[in-house]
């Protein structure tokens, strides 16, 4: 066995910013993605619609869907 090698804890101590991070990341894509499919399918626009849900761009399309529609009325029932 190699003693050289450092163990699990260690990684761990040295990324644990790093993955924090990325999880605070992770959870405000997701939160941006999900408020952007709601919004588009409330406006029936299929093809925002499908676009933000195949494309994974890592939260700018869901930004830019978010951004270009803000000003738009309401949601009609």
């Amino acid at each position: 066995m190699n003693t050289t090698s450092p163990d699990f804890q260690s990684y761990l101590d040295d990324y644990a910013f790093l993955i924090g991070l990325v999880l605070f990341f992770v959870v405000v894509d997701a939160v941006l993605k999900l408020i952007a499919l709601w919004q588009s399918s409330r406006r029936k626009q299929i093809a925002w619609f499908i676009a933000l849900a195949l494309v994974n761009s890592l939260g700018i399309l869901p930004v830019i869907y978010l951004i270009l529609n803000r000003s738009k009325d309401k949601f009609k029932p």
